[in-house]
Parts: C-alpha cells; structure tokens; sequence
C-alpha cells in the first residue's frame, strides 16, 4: 500500500540515470525546454541542470543570462525559421507551450488555432534537427466522452499531442489532471476563490472528480521520461493518492488556510454563469479561464490502463501538496524584488521594442484534394473576384500578388512567395509592401496557410503585421473587414467541398 510522501522526501527522490548525448561521446545530453521561464518551465530548470545541459526557450531568452549548464534563446514559434534556430544542438525537448493569452497587440484567433500552429512548426523543427523525443505536458482525456463532447480546452490538447506526433519524431506525453503549485492557473484560481468567498453556492460541476497532482511529482514525471526508449509514442495518465471533487478541495483549502467556510450544492450545471463570476471573482484573464472552467464539467481522472508505475503513482496528499505551494507563494511575496526601475541585463545587450502588430488566425475545410499552395493561390484569385468593384490584384506570373483599390495604381499589399519557406506542409507568402504595410525592424509580416497534419482542415494566418493605418482606425475598419472576408471564403470552400 502507497503511503503518503511530503514534497520535501519527493525532491530528495533518487533521480533516474541521465541519458548523454551522441552516442559514444559521453557528453551530457542537451535539452531544449520551452516555456522555461513560465510556471512549470522554471520549476523543471531546476531539476535538468543537475544531470543536462538545457537550451532555455523564451520569446524573450535574450532578456536571460546564461548560466552554468544553462543557455537562453529567444525563439518565436509562430516563426518556422525561429523554431529551427532554437533546437540545433538539443538531444531532447520538453514542450510545455500553451497560447491562451493574445500574442500581439491585436490577436484575432481562437487558442486551438494558435496551438495547432505552435505545435506544428515544433514538431517540423524537431524532424530537421534530429531530436530524439519530445515529452510533452498535456491533460488527462476522459476516456467515456466522444472527442466532439469535450471541451475545447481538451479538444485542443489531444490535437496538439497527434501533430506533435506526426513528423516522425517520438513523442511522450504525461497528461495531469490539476496541477497543485505557487503559480500556474487552476490551482491559483481555486485558492482565490477560496480566500476571497465566505459562502458559495456550488453548481454541479464542483462534484466532478479529478485527481490533483504536486507540482514536484509532474517535474519528476517529466524529468524519468527523457530518453526511456519503452515511453516512446505513449501517453501517460499522472495523479495524486486519491480522486477528489472541486468542492473536497475547496474545503481541504480551506482547512490549510484557517479559514471557514460555508459551501452550499445548487442543482445546476451552470458552466457558462460559472466562468462569469469565477473570471470576476479571481482576476483571471478570461482568455485563460473560460477554457479551464469548460474542462471542469469532465471527469479527469487517471486511467489504470495509461499508467507506468513510478511516473503515475504520485503520493503527495492534496492537502500537503497545498501547503507547500502556500508556503512558497508566501516566501515568493516577502523576496525582494530588486531594482524594479533597472532595465534587464540581456544576452544580446538590446531590449525588445513593443509593437503594433497583428497576428489573425481563421481555420478552413480544404475540399477535394487540394493542398495549401493551391488554397493560397485560389485564396488570392479568389479574393480579387469577389471584391471586384472595389479591388483588383495583379499578378506577375511568378511570385509576387499585388492587391490595389480599383482606381489605385498604388498597390495596398504586396505578397511576395518564398519557396524556400514553404513546404508540403505549408505555404509561405511575405507581406512584401504596400501601402497599408508599415516596415519593422524586428516584424516581418507573413501569410501563411498550413494544413492540419492527417486533415482537411487548413489555418490561415497573418503573422507579425504591422498596419501603417491609425491604429484605431486600423483596428474598426481593416481588421473587420480581414474577419469577414475569411467568413466569406470559409463559407465559399465548404460550398466547394459539398460540390466535390
């Protein structure tokens, strides 16, 4: 019978053999963690340095300083060119990305869009690079409930996970009901609840299990997959001792905080209601929050079929997992804070400039047997027919589109193909010139249409725009007319797809 462990005894857990790198050189093998200045990124550093060299991925790694065994990269995922930058020299990578928050100043695209994108360039840049594996972090998947009923939130880890895969590159995933730590999202979120509500009335959502985790046993979870040849393409169920519902650890919360509370069940599953007032209540952006919230009405519980004794068995009790993350969120709030005023020492001695830039994102049925450089293509001819009476695009033959209003001879936008972008699996034109372009030193704006591997399904996507209208004016005239003209087309593809 498991018995109960502190995280203390967790950390002093005897680690599993390091793996080395190119066979035969005996060298520490080196691995590229994303994310590894977020929530469980930083926490993972920790525990790699001690047996592996890490390649540190940041969208801003330059602001970082290197440190023994430890070297930042900026790396943009959006950007193919980035991804296969970030990844030369690693053995193995850790993929801990997840995009719920806006990624430009002006974002018009759905999470699961940004994801597929994100984990699609990844997967590409692995493949080119000759990683080894990639071990990823995703959510326990109730295995009860057709993939069209779960929430988007879980839809989307699944889709990550099957494109992740999809490039030859083995992949393992350790999928974790709540995650119990100082920082992260729905743990936070609980306790906020819990602290700031002295009644609450609970809907039915509240009584679904999940089985929590301490974040120390989800890093030790990550850190025995690297290299274990037996864990390739398999999916891992984590979890603590014991399944508990929303409402146990409200209270189990409660009981660590020393406060009472007064919990009353409502007969009503009222996910919608509940992402109003838990977003008011706690803060919580809720471009991060509604999706979460979602997920709460599934069961995420650990399946005994998708376990591996020694990474599944997690022994922390809830309660003991909640008072260290309480402690150490406490510790964090009493640290100083240094010379909030002093501008971050980099790598590169420059520091980022924001910019009004624009990422939009929409998702389309390919019909029949088309590919992305037919949809780009078509995309554009397409366009000038449809907007005739006010547009009119050139081309010249070879690769470059050039979009005018109909009494301009000034083009608005220039695109320009590049071959040595694009792929079987993606189609890459460069936002050239134009007069609705605005030159950045650091923004070079592209449209791009990837196909969604083993799918019909296709994203288009603006990246790194940046607009030379007014930025308000931009922002109510240019950018809904984006929205409605890929309605437009979407609308017209599957009229093409029920023809074929």
């Amino acid at each position: 019978m498991n018995t109960p462990r502190t995280a203390k005894e967790v950390t002093k857990e005897n680690r599993p053999e390091p793996v080395t790198g190119s066979e035969g050189t005996g060298r520490r093998a080196a691995i590229a963690l994303t994310g590894a200045s977020g929530y469980i990124g930083h926490n993972l550093l920790k525990l790699l340095t001690g047996d592996y060299d890490v390649i540190a991925l940041s969208r801003h790694g330059n602001q970082k300083e290197n440190s023994p065994n430890v070297e930042w990269r900026s790396c943009e995922l959006f950007s193919m060119s980035s991804a296969e930058q970030a990844l030369q020299g690693a053995d193995y990578a850790i993929y801990l990305v997840h995009s719920m928050l806006p990624s430009a100043k002006l974002t018009q695209a759905a999470f699961e869009d940004m994801d597929a994108i994100l984990a699609d360039n990844f997967a590409r840049a692995a493949r080119k690079n000759g990683i080894k594996q990639i071990v990823y972090l995703s959510g326990i998947i109730p295995g009860n409930i057709p993939q069209e009923q779960l929430s988007r939130h879980l839809r989307s880890r699944l889709e990550v996970e099957r494109i992740l895969g999809s490039y030859g590159v083995p992949v393992t995933t350790i999928r974790a009901g709540l995650i119990v730590g100082p920082q992260g999202s729905s743990f936070p979120i609980l306790v906020k609840l819990v602290r700031r509500l002295p009644v609450m009335l609970l809907p039915k959502w509240t009584r679904t299990p999940t089985q929590p985790i301490a974040l120390s046993e989800v890093l030790l979870a990550l850190r025995k997959c690297i290299g274990s040849a037996g864990l390739y393409g398999r999916a891992i169920d984590v979890g603590g001792p014991g399944s508990m519902t929303y409402k146990e650890m409200m209270l189990k919360t409660a009981e660590v905080l020393h406060k009472k509370r007064r919990l009353f069940d409502i007969p009503l599953l009222t996910i919608h209601l509940s992402r109003l007032w838990v977003t008011l209540i706690t803060g919580a952006p809720k471009e991060m929050a509604y999706p979460l919230i979602e997920s709460l009405a599934h069961p995420m519980v650990v399946h005994p079929a998708r376990t591996v004794p020694g990474i599944s068995d997690g022994r922390i009790p809830f309660d003991e997992a909640a008072r260290e993350a309480l402690k150490e969120e406490d510790e964090a709030a009493l640290r100083p804070k240094g010379k909030s005023a002093a501008p971050a020492k980099t790598n590169s001695g420059s520091k980022p400039k924001p910019a009004a830039d624009v990422r939009s994102i929409q998702r389309v049925v390919l019909p029949g047997n088309t590919n992305t450089d037919w949809a780009a293509r078509y995309y554009l001819e397409w366009l000038g027919r449809t907007l005739k009476p006010l547009v009119r695009i050139d081309y010249d033959g070879r690769n470059i589109y050039r979009v005018h209003l109909r009494a301009s001879r000034t083009p608005i936008l220039e695109l320009t193909y590049l071959p040595e972008r694009s792929s079987a699996e993606s189609t890459v034109y460069q936002i050239s010139g134009g007069a609705f372009t605005k030159k950045g030193d650091t923004h070079e704006g592209r449209l791009e249409f990837l196909q969604i591997p083993g799918t019909r399904e296709c994203v288009i996507a603006i990246h790194d725009y940046l607009p030379s209208l007014p930025w308000f004016l931009y922002k109510y005239t240019q950018a809904k007319a984006h929205l409605w003209v890929m309605a437009a087309f979407r609308r017209h593809l599957q009229r093409l797809g029920a023809k074929s």
